[in-house]
């Protein structure tokens, strides 16, 4: 094939579903590496009037960190749209936003010794959205990553990864008055929480602040400087004691991709003095309006500083957020309309998802595939690849669906946990080119379709 002609489909959607392996790297030398590139990016802000951020620089090296994830581009690809379709409403209106992972649907491939790598599809995109898409693809491998070490800690736990700025907007207005700047570290927050979690009992959780870059080691060690500012704007409990990973993405143009990382180890749990069960998740959310301050300690005393901060006396509230705000983003991944408007507030952006109006998609939650034998329910997207018509699906396990639909949380979580460890990880099936089913009980999958 000539090399400016495009790929045959076939070849894409076989591409899709291999199996790869991407590099993870965290030690003591990266920590000391994004330490020296924070005091050179303070420095240059003083010397220009803007003074040094405030960070958290309590990291350290990833404990138990894996040495490589091992996955497919399609997982990848699932992992942001996912993460896409409830974070960012707009115009979008939630499920376009989150059809729009499937442009990288010929950016990633797998080199000869099996790493991931940019294809050449995916180099020549640089040139139109290049910090788009290494922060997207940044988002994707972030998750997968933090789930990963969450998981491989506690194993008897579920894990959910939450887009922060949904769930913040619960409780905070994120947006600008109009008068004057917000201060930093209202600007900068962190990208999801991560929940690690039992039906009934309080949950473990962390903040992920995620970064994504196309050039060197050295720029996603000045990026990983920065996204210290981004975990110390949100506390929760007393300051500076929620623990946080800060992951960026390196996507060189001709290597395999390599995932960085440092953690700030610690458990922040949940539970309010002398509760012992979990928040009742079926509670119906009213927004609030809280102030934007973080109570910091001082040498006399206390002072408060600008950020968000959750007291212990707000965590069957904060509990109840994250579950809804995840609940949120199921339902707008199977297809948005009023399934996802019960679970959000007005600031959350609940009058997106309040009529069924979507752009380029004719009918939500009208599909129901049998996939590795489990019934899913959720939303087609024809369109063409490469002139070729192909389907994607993306949608949740049925019964799982329903408990949704009708504002079931709590059965919701209750079921899913139970079906931790059983949902098939075969990356085809005899219907689909290419599969991902996680377990949240989310699938996505993408085959020819017949002209």
């Amino acid at each position: 094939m000539n090399k400016d002609e495009p790929k045959a489909v076939t070849e894409i959607l076989q591409e899709l579903s291999t199996t790869s392996h991407v590099q993870v790297r965290s030690s003591t030398e990266l920590a000391a590496q994004i330490t020296k590139a924070a005091g050179e990016e303070d420095e240059k802000r003083v010397e220009d009037g803007r003074g040094p951020l405030r960070r958290r620089t309590d990291y350290r090296a990833v404990r138990t960190a894996p040495r490589s994830l091992t996955l497919t581009p399609w997982q990848v690809i699932h992992a942001i749209g996912l993460g896409a379709a409830a974070a960012r409403q707009g115009a979008g209106r939630g499920l376009a936003e989150h059809w729009g992972s499937l442009r990288y649907n010929q950016a990633l491939e797998s080199n000869r010794g099996g790493y991931l790598q940019l294809s050449s599809e995916g180099r020549d995109l640089l040139r139109f959205y290049k910090a788009t898409q290494s922060g997207e693809i940044g988002t994707g491998f972030a998750s997968l990553l933090a789930e990963n070490i969450i998981r491989s800690r506690y194993p008897d736990h579920s894990v959910s990864v939450i887009p922060a700025d949904v769930a913040l907007k619960a409780g905070w207005t994120l947006r600008g008055s109009g008068i004057g700047a917000r201060p930093e570290p209202r600007q900068r927050r962190p990208h999801f929480f991560v929940e690690a979690w039992q039906p009934g009992q309080p949950s473990k959780v962390l903040l992920l602040s995620s970064k994504g870059t196309h050039s060197s080691a050295h720029q996603v060690q000045k990026q990983l400087a920065t996204a210290g500012a981004h975990v110390e704007s949100v506390h929760i409990g007393p300051y500076g004691t929620v623990p946080y990973l800060l992951i960026g993405t390196e996507i060189p143009t001709k290597e395999g991709l390599a995932v960085h990382a440092l953690e700030a180890p610690g458990t922040t749990v949940l539970r309010q003095p002398g509760e012992t069960s979990g928040a009742d998740l079926d509670l119906f959310l009213e927004q609030e309006n809280r102030t934007a301050d973080i109570v910091r300690p001082t040498d006399h005393g206390e002072t408060t500083v600008p950020g968000f901060q959750v007291l212990p006396d707000s965590f069957a509230w904060f509990s109840v957020v994250l579950a809804r705000t995840e609940a949120a983003t199921l339902t707008a991944f199977t297809g948005g309309g009023k399934p996802t408007a019960q679970y959000l507030t007005k600031e959350q952006g609940q009058r997106h998802f309040q009529h069924d109006a979507h752009a380029n998609t004719a009918g939500l939650r009208d599909a129901e595939h049998r996939i590795h034998g489990v019934d899913f329910v959720g939303t087609d997207h024809i369109y063409r690849l490469n002139g070729t018509r192909v389907e994607a699906f993306s949608g949740l396990q049925k019964d799982l669906y329903m408990y949704l639909h009708h504002g079931r949380v709590n059965d919701y979580r209750r079921e899913v946990h139970a079906l931790r460890g059983q949902w098939p990880d075969r990356s085809t099936s005899e219907q689909w080119n290419a599969v991902s089913i996680r377990a949240d009980g989310t699938v996505m999958a993408i085959r020819l379709r017949d002209e």
